[in-house]
């Protein structure tokens, strides 16, 4: 399907259509989202793959987990598609690089001490196959007849999901087929918002709590225990080991590009491509001097949120296969940056939902231990700034926009022995 090349299909906080998704499939009913409902899943306990960590400093403080903490693997309903899930102790560690570390950028400092509670991170970056259960939404639901759709009913709309349009078919969709997009290869140039909208999706359609990390999640999860550059120590000359850069992206074509997560060794955790192939989205808005309030104390990795006020930058983290070697460092603060990221975008206003230019931008998802009350959760998951809204509610009239049926409950995929 074409993108359409007035504009992309925004969100309505009024009026939207809605239909059941079962097994992928769009059917004209209204479906319903309780807190009681969770998806059939499946799960299996994985082994942590160990990485080489004679380089590391240990120096994480890490609190005792319950027994439920484990590794998981969550089937997405309805699909053959999965994905694995590693705990990441609680503890607290130095946020930042010191002074000292080379490549080191001024907005990386000072170094704050900062508490993380305990969270599943995803082992690999949310891959295309993962992604596209999401994104094919858009034109399954399009396809439907206006008459075949019901409103959404008074008191559900934030339950509702909206879908992005698809893939730029001139601009975007021969450079991720020349990458490759079946069989394991992250997926790329969503915006945060997108991001974002998959994790409400993914939450929806599991009956668990996903979402993106925070910056300070996001370099705890990295540094696995660490305080060197990289989560296995300072030497760039060893990223071959465990990252896909600048050095060593390029395929027979002579071009760079990403690879199937996991062909890297991971780190501590059992994270993959931490470092390289493709940068990954946080919560966090992009402010150079945020640590400075936090100097000389120790905070929670709530008060260190940087909660976005602007539609950019924000920030990735790890770098990706176009990166040189300093700016996949543990510490490394990228912003994104608009119109740069969006150069080849002929729409007006330009797209909520893509970057042109940042096929090595993705994302991997987390789970907090300790789920957060509904209300809560629409912070992490909706549009959060003026602008935002302002274009999905003008283009109310081309969203697709809907809610995800649960199946009866089962058991937390964490749970399960």
């Amino acid at each position: 399907m074409d993108c359409d090349r007035t504009g992309t299909w925004g969100e309505s906080r009024r009026v939207a259509l809605a239909a059941t998704l079962v097994s992928g499939i769009a059917v004209a009913t209204i479906a319903t989202v309780g807190a009681c409902h969770t998806p059939t899943v499946e799960a299996t306990t994985t082994t942590t793959a160990t990485a080489n960590t004679a380089k590391t400093a240990a120096t994480a403080e890490t609190t005792a987990q319950a027994p439920e903490f484990k590794p998981y693997t969550q089937v997405i309903p309805g699909t053959n598609v999965s994905f694995e899930m590693v705990p990441i102790p609680g503890g607290k560690f130095m946020m930042g690089s010191p002074a000292t570390e080379k490549g080191r950028k001024d907005d990386e400092g000072p170094q704050i001490e900062v508490e993380i509670e305990p969270f599943w991170m995803g082992k690999y970056e949310v891959t295309w196959d993962e992604y596209d259960e999401f994104a094919k939404m858009y034109g399954l639901l399009k396809e439907l007849k206006q008459s075949d759709l019901r409103e959404i009913p008074p008191g559900r709309e934030a339950d509702a999901i909206s879908y992005p349009t698809p893939l730029f078919p001139q601009e975007a969709v021969p450079i991720i087929m020349r990458m490759g997009r079946e069989g394991g290869y992250p997926a790329a140039s969503m915006t945060q918002l997108a991001a974002k909208m998959y994790t409400k999706w993914l939450s929806k359609k599991t009956g668990h709590f996903y979402r993106l990390p925070t910056e300070a999640e996001w370099e705890y999860a990295c540094r696995a225990g660490s305080t060197t550059a990289y989560h296995f120590g300072d030497d760039p000359d060893d990223l071959e080991e465990y990252a896909w850069y600048f050095d060593n992206s390029e395929l027979d074509d002579g071009l760079g590009a990403y690879r199937k997560v996991g062909q890297k060794k991971p780190n501590a955790w059992g994270l993959y491509d931490m470092h390289g192939n493709v940068a990954e989205w946080t919560l966090d808005q992009y402010i150079p001097d945020h640590y400075k309030k936090f100097e000389g104390r120790t905070v929670s990795w709530r008060e260190v949120i940087a909660w976005p006020t602007q539609e950019h930058p924000r920030v990735v983290r790890g770098g990706g296969w176009d990166s040189d070697a300093p700016d996949l460092r543990a510490a490394r603060r990228i912003g994104s940056q608009f119109p740069q990221w969006s150069l080849r975008d002929p729409q007006l206003p330009k797209s909520l939902w893509w970057h042109t230019e940042t096929f090595w931008v993705g994302f991997r998802v987390v789970r907090p231990l300790n789920e957060p009350s509904e209300e809560e959760k629409l912070k992490y998951w909706d549009p959060d700034v003026d602008r935002i809204l302002e274009i999905l509610e003008q283009q109310r009239d081309r969203q697709i926009r809907a809610l995800v049926e649960h199946t009866e409950r089962e058991a937390d995929p964490a749970e399960k022995k």
